[in-house]
């Protein structure tokens, strides 16, 4: 049986003081269960973006996990880009997460920087065209991109990262894990090869679900989810049934040959490590 990665996403505080203790955190919590690797998001500008670099700085320095970097099209042109890329590489961090960005501001259209990229397949092509060695991720939809009604289009479009070079597909959440089925199957028809990791996000409060499904890029919230929510009476009772609806959408995909799972920690460990505990893993596999 292949071993299956098991990875966990983090975001950028937004003080030094969040940011070491965000770092201990990954080290009390999430460090001794030996991940494939932890991944942190991208601010666009600024000094979300610095927070940004300097935490994956911090990770890869004070602990042994592999560190993977997101990279948004947003807010940077090539040479800041490729500037970046080089520190990171004199840094010995050779992955990331190739994304094109949500447009900044809360604005609805996206906009690309002068000089710089519209889509993350040129990223993409310019990561493996600069720096050959480094492994590159890219998003996959299962239940559809919010920009590309066409699903066949959709495909095509992710089809053009891996042809690019992307040498794994990272999903969004989703709860039905019969949407993730039907990405994967229609993917191996369309000719994409690469793994595919699962992401999962528990429920852990009633006020997360509905913010969930109010994101651009939310999931479908299936009614049996609702429903047993909609029987909860507290935040403590929403998260049991959260944990319970994640734990066996990860025992089904695992035992359906999922390549990884890829958790949405929203930098807190309790609903994460509990799930990670009822899996039973005792080692992952590598990125």
């Amino acid at each position: 049986m292949k071993k299956q990665t098991i990875s966990f996403e983090f975001f950028p505080p937004k003080t030094e003081t969040g940011a070491d203790n965000l770092i201990q955190r990954i080290k009390d919590d999430f460090m001794p269960l030996n991940p494939s690797y932890v991944s942190m998001t991208f601010g666009a500008g600024g000094s979300n973006r610095d927070l940004t670099k300097d935490t994956i700085l911090r990770i890869k320095k004070e602990t042994p996990l592999k560190v993977v970097s997101h990279l948004t099209c947003v807010g940077m042109d090539r040479s800041e880009i490729k500037s970046l890329l080089e520190e990171y590489n004199e840094l010995g961090i050779h992955d990331i997460l190739a994304l094109r960005g949500d447009p900044p501001n809360g604005g609805i259209d996206f906009v690309p920087p002068k000089d710089g990229f519209t889509y993350a397949a040129e990223l993409v092509c310019f990561i493996k065209s600069n720096f050959p060695h480094m492994h590159v991720g890219v998003a996959g939809f299962p239940e559809g991109h919010p920009a590309t009604p066409n699903r066949l289009i959709e495909l095509d479009n992710l089809k053009l990262k891996v042809d690019c070079g992307a040498d794994y597909i990272c999903t969004q959440l989703f709860f039905d894990n019969r949407d993730f089925y039907d990405f994967r199957e229609r993917c191996e028809i369309a000719g994409i090869n690469v793994p595919i990791k699962a992401g999962i996000m528990p429920v852990v409060s009633r006020s997360n679900m509905e913010r969930i499904a109010q994101l651009s890029l939310g999931a479908r919230i299936p009614a049996g989810l609702i429903k047993a929510v909609n029987r909860t009476r507290s935040d403590e009772a929403t998260e049991r049934v959260g944990i319970h609806w994640a734990t066996h959408q990860c025992l089904d995909l695992l035992e359906n040959d999922v390549d990884g799972i890829h958790f949405y920690t929203l930098n807190k460990s309790e609903a994460t490590l509990e799930i990670f505990r009822f899996l039973g893993i005792d080692e992952a596999g590598e990125l």
